[in-house]
This record gives C-alpha cells, structure tokens and sequence, in this order.
C-alpha cells in the first residue's frame, strides 16, 4: 500500500513514515507543505494520506475539501494539534475518515492506519482467506493449514494488495503506482521478478491459491479450483 503524509514537522514525519513502512510494509512519501500536499494527493493514487492541519501555504482542512470536491475518495486520517470537540467535528464533516490528536502513540496510528486501508478495500477483517491461504494483516503472514510462506516485506505487501482485490486483473502500472514510492529504485522488470517469486511459494504450499497472469492486462489471484 501507498501512504502520503503532509507534515510540515519533518522529524515527526520521518518517523511516522519509518514506522509505517515497518509495521504495514507501506511505500510512503512526504510533503511538508499544503500546497505540494495537496497536488500529491490529487495527482498519485495513494491508499490512505496523513494529514496534518496547521500546514505552510495551504492548510490541511482545505487540502481536504478540495480532495472530495474533485471526488477523490481515498481514506484522510487528521493528524493535529487541534483536539477540540469543535475541530474535530469540522475535520470529520468535511470528509475525513478519521482524527487523531497530538501526541499520539505510534501504534495506535498504525491500528488506525491498517483499518482505513481495509475499509478503503471492503475487507474489514483483519485476515483475508483465499482458497487454502490465510493472509493476516496484523502479523503480516501468510500460512495455509500446514505451512508458512516465506515472504519478503515487498512480496507480502505485493500478495496483500492482490488478495485486496481478489478475482480482479491489477494492471502492472497499478502495482507499481501502490507499492512503490518516489524515491524507490525501480527496474524494468521488478513485477515480473516479485509475482514469480510469490508463485514458487504457492507451488511449494502446494497452491492453495493461483496467481494467473491476463496476457496485456495484468495479474488477478484466485483460489485454486
């Protein structure tokens, strides 16, 4: 998953972004101010942004009106200061998803993080099952009756956003636009490579599940018949 956070505090934004990509496997980028902020979150498909409300040039609360006036949907999660009744109302009625006031602990906005994803995804428990294969979101595994896969971070976050949209083709793009952030070294054929090593792992659970690949249009993961 991709997470955007708009934060002017850099050292705060640092270690939020540093935990999500420990905890939820997540591509993050940063802007530290409204302005570029709001032009990310308009201009690249993120999974979920980080918001803060008190930001240079524009503030958060706009940056948020302006994403559901162009009806863009993707989950906003307020991360302030500001912990009045008041603002915490006016963040929530002008489309946010969620609100959390500073200071804060780290895993709870992770836990908070992790729910908005899987609402985003209609998939409100925290495992998925496809076929024979429990993938749990919490403990970032995936195991079937007998075994365990045996996953790197980017190969679980790449069966993670598959089983998320189980029975539908993911186009490479989409792959690359949700798992990868701006300042990741991509190679030409790094799908190719991952989706390859995912379907040896299934081969050698005896594939509980199928990676099927849809000549010219992408990946879709279905239970094995």
């Amino acid at each position: 998953m991709r997470i955007l956070i708009v934060e002017d505090e850099g050292k705060l934004a640092q270690n939020v972004a540093r935990v999500l990509r420990k905890h939820l496997d997540a591509a993050v980028d940063i802007s530290t101010d409204g302005q570029d902020g709001c032009h990310m979150a308009i201009s690249e498909p993120y999974d979920a942004v980080i918001l803060d409300l008190m930001l240079p040039k524009m503030d958060g609360l706009s940056i948020l009106q302006e994403l559901r006036r162009q009806n863009i949907s993707m989950p906003v999660l307020i991360l302030t200061a500001k912990s009045s009744t008041e603002n915490v109302i006016t963040g929530l009625n002008a489309g946010s998803d969620d609100y959390l006031t500073k200071p804060f602990d780290m895993a709870e906005l992770v836990a908070r993080t992790r729910a908005l994803l899987r609402r985003s995804y209609r998939q409100p428990a925290p495992s998925i099952c496809v076929g024979e294969l429990a993938i749990d979101l919490n403990s970032r595994q995936a195991h079937t009756q007998n075994d365990n896969m045996q996953l790197r971070p980017l190969e679980f976050a790449l069966l993670e956003y598959l089983a998320m949209r189980v029975g539908s083709v993911v186009s490479k793009k989409d792959i690359l636009e949700h798992l990868y952030d701006f300042n990741a070294e991509n190679f030409s054929n790094v799908v190719e490579v991952h989706i390859s090593r995912l379907r040896k792992e299934l081969q050698r659970l005896e594939n509980p599940c199928t990676i099927h690949t849809v000549r010219g249009m992408g990946y879709r993961l279905e239970p094995t018949p």
